[in-house]
């Protein structure tokens, strides 16, 4: 009993220090002056059920005649003094929620606070259905099967058990739970439609604004493009699925079915940048996930080669081909996010985005 008390000590005094370690790092960075910050809903819908509500009954009788608010997303934003003239919209991925952009797996400032710390102001999105935003209209069953191990083999952290050499991935096991703890599932049953209708009432509040996008939040996002004139950039980190004009749809593509041209050629009205990761390999392999991201690369080339046939401004970066290397799927909150923000930066400047 003894030894099992004095090793239950150590882990405490173990994660103590591991969670000191992550507040320094914190703690070593300038205070942040926020100007303005605050927290909204947009879009969404309302439905009723039939019946007459009568208010003298319990709470807990089920009773119709009553209305729903859901399918809205929930938006958390802050606003540096100065900003400039184009704000930042973050829409997370599969399985995500706006944390995503808000911090690491150990500790350190998001993607949303480096740029913040640039001037920029920020609007972090839980879409419909996930994280603050989860009341919606249409029920959907919520598993609890043990899916830790299918995630750290499909985000490129490493074939499970086994870290990829050189990965830009924290390997302590703090971390790690960190990580998996950021999972959150869908609440309810919704389309894609509900998410990108959400997205323009975001940037409708929002106003003109660089998107950014992160996995399965890349194909609302091209539609949310061509749906919202405020939309006035894409950054879209490792997107699961693009859309293509009526027609040109790739075999296996996700981005859905395509759209007519006059809409597609909304795309090619603004910069877009995409980026991608390490660990994608240039030929067939064993492994189910790596060959999933390879099929997506390819398709991320084939559709920006037709944005810009149409006249567009579609670029496709491999990190690994311009000489960094190491990154998982999650490249915007790997251990080398300040790196991974400076090419955007340059990317930026390059476009007059950053004024």
């Amino acid at each position: 009993m003894r030894n099992k008390a004095i090793l239950s000590l150590v882990c405490v005094v173990c994660s103590i220090v591991s969670l000191q370690g992550q507040a320094q790092k914190t703690k070593s960075q300038k205070p942040l002056i926020i100007q303005e910050q605050g927290a909204f809903s947009a879009g969404g819908s309302v439905t009723k059920s039939e019946g007459t509500f009568d208010a003298l009954k319990p709470w807990n009788v089920a009773q119709g005649g009553q209305t729903r608010h859901g399918d809205h997303a929930d938006v958390f934003y802050q606003i540096p003094p100065k900003a400039k003239r184009l704000s930042m919209v973050f829409l997370h991925g599969y399985g995500q929620s706006r944390r995503s952009w808000q911090t690491t797996a150990d500790g350190r400032e998001g993607f949303a606070n480096i740029f913040l710390r640039k001037g920029y102001g920020v609007y972090l999105v839980d879409q419909p259905g996930r994280g603050h935003a989860g009341q919606t209209s249409k029920p959907g069953q919520i598993t609890a099967t043990p899916d830790d191990q299918t995630w750290f083999t499909q985000f490129r952290i490493g074939l499970y058990p086994d870290f990829n050499e050189g990965v830009q991935f924290p390997k302590d096991s703090v971390s790690l739970d960190n990580f998996f703890r950021m999972m959150t599932p869908n609440t309810g049953s919704v389309d894609e439609a509900t998410i990108v209708n959400a997205m323009s009432a975001v940037m409708d509040k929002s106003g003109d604004g660089i998107l950014f996008t992160h996995s399965a939040g890349g194909s609302p996002g091209w539609k949310t493009a061509i749906k919202n004139q405020h939309v006035k950039a894409v950054v879209a980190y490792e997107p699961g699925g693009f859309t293509f004009p009526e027609g040109q749809e790739p075999e296996g593509n996700r981005g859905g079915k395509g759209v007519p041209l006059d809409e597609f050629k909304k795309l090619t009205k603004i910069p877009i940048v995409v980026y991608f990761g390490d660990f994608i390999p240039k030929d067939e392999t064993k492994a189910a996930s790596l060959n999933f991201w390879k099929n997506v690369l390819a398709t991320a080339r084939q559709w920006a080669k037709v944005v810009n046939s149409h006249g567009g401004d579609a670029t496709i970066v491999h990190l690994p081909e311009i000489g960094i290397k190491g990154n998982t799927h999650f490249l915007m909150s790997d251990l080398n996010s300040e790196q991974v923000a400076g090419v955007l930066e340059k990317w930026l400047k390059e476009k007059r985005l950053d004024k």
